[in-house]
């Protein structure tokens, strides 16, 4: 691991934990010491996730770690069990429990008899790869551990696979995909992994007439219940008006139903102005050629690169904001630095570029740039909104205005 001047990409263990608290009527309980649960739920309350009585750390110490003595877990486990009646105990690694090799899905097997709730061990401690490897492993483990083996179908309803509450304007995707769905077809969410949810939500997730997966991370769990259920899945991010109607029509043929017309004919109407911006790039000339940099999630930069594309801005620079381990045949002109040095050259030399990305790049490019933030970390301000998404038909709406002011300068 290179060193790291601004924010490391957070862990696998920090992609789960903050899944895991989405879902009611469960507990989370790190096998490690407090510090590195009390510095963790700050990063937690900063992405708008409630972790009030629902995280909760074993504390252990010296002896637990060189003899390997597992005792404060197994008391830690009744005590939560007696006091807050959960449905769910998700039982996860610490670094420190990882490192020495506590046996945390052991522990569970046998601790099970003497509980009420159900125990689901996640072993990963932060080695196994960054959040984007913590994110497969815990949409995978949810689906499996937790839905029964009937299938009780429920009209008219959906599953959205893939809503991680680290990604900036996450629940204010969910809420366009949900208004999407609700006018194009009539249909209402069922289950949301992972932005609130719960116990008996995923238990039932197998009810749902599709799952529409938003990111690469949740199509290994797609493929689980579509083997289990037969219930189908969708894998798209649908940034750009265009592309937004054309997930529609994906979806609908998987229903067997047309979207609502009136809503394909607006889209289609707002493709077609957004597009005539390409003519516009063009009547500038080359010496003032529109570019750009989208820096995020691997799915958020292919989205929003592909949208830029359509209305003539070239996006010179694609980088992931973590590895692309869990990417199946990433696309090759998106970049994943290591070296954070690397990142931070490219943004230095940035200039007149339309910039899609964090606080922290954002704050690196000069004053001839036009910023604006779509990507984690965020510093400057908080996440509060949770109906301007980057997605869907709203989120091009507002994507379009920034769009419009950095063709301003350019002119």
């Amino acid at each position: 691991m290179s060193l790291c001047r601004y924010l490391p990409v957070p862990s696998d263990r920090m992609g789960i934990i903050w899944s895991l608290l989405s879902v009611k009527d469960s507990i989370i309980l790190e096998y490690g010491p407090a510090g590195t649960t009390h510095f963790s739920m700050g990063l937690y309350g900063a992405l708008g996730v409630e972790c009030q009585q629902r995280l909760f750390t074993t504390h252990m110490n010296e002896d637990d770690v060189v003899m390997g003595d597992v005792t404060r877990l197994e008391e830690a486990i009744i005590e939560l069990d007696k006091s807050y009646e959960p449905k769910v105990i998700f039982v996860v690694a610490s670094s420190i429990s990882a490192v020495i090799g506590t046996d945390i899905k052991g522990v569970c097997n046998y601790m099970q008899q003497e509980v009420k709730a159900k125990l689901v061990a996640f072993e990963q401690g932060g080695f196994r790869g960054d959040y984007s490897v913590g994110l497969t492993e815990v949409y995978k483990l949810l689906v499996n551990n937790l839905p029964g083996q009937e299938r009780n179908a429920k009209k008219k309803t959906y599953n959205i696979i893939g809503a991680s509450m680290g990604s900036y304007r996450a629940a204010s995707d969910v809420w366009e995909l949900q208004n999407l769905m609700r006018e194009a077809f009539g249909y209402e969410m069922h289950t949301c992994l992972c932005h609130e949810t719960s116990v008996a939500e995923i238990g039932d997730i197998g009810a749902a007439e599709i799952n529409l997966v938003m990111r690469q991370e949740g199509l290994p769990a797609a493929g689980l219940l579509k083997n289990k259920f037969a219930v189908p899945f969708v894998f798209s991010a649908p940034y750009g008006y265009a592309a937004t109607l054309a997930w529609l029509e994906e979806v609908g043929k998987v229903l067997g139903q047309a979207p609502d017309s009136k809503l394909c004919a607006r889209l289609r109407l707002k493709a077609g102005n957004a597009a005539s911006l390409k003519m516009y790039a063009m009547m500038m000339g080359r010496k003032k050629m529109p570019q750009a940099a989208v820096l995020g999630e691997y799915d958020l930069v292919k989205g929003l690169s592909a949208f830029l594309g359509s209305v003539g801005i070239n996006v010179k620079h694609k980088v992931c904001s973590h590895s692309l381990k869990s990417i199946i045949e990433a696309e090759p002109d998106i970049q994943y630095f290591a070296v954070e040095k690397d990142k931070i050259d490219i943004l230095k030399n940035l200039r007149q570029t339309l910039v899609l990305a964090d606080d922290v790049s954002n704050r690196l490019c000069d004053s001839s740039n036009v910023v604006l933030r779509v990507s984690a970390p965020f510093i400057d301000g908080a996440q509060i909104a949770t109906h301007l998404p980057l997605l869907g038909e709203k989120g091009t709406d507002f994507l379009l205005e920034t769009v419009e002011a950095y063709y301003q300068t350019l002119a």
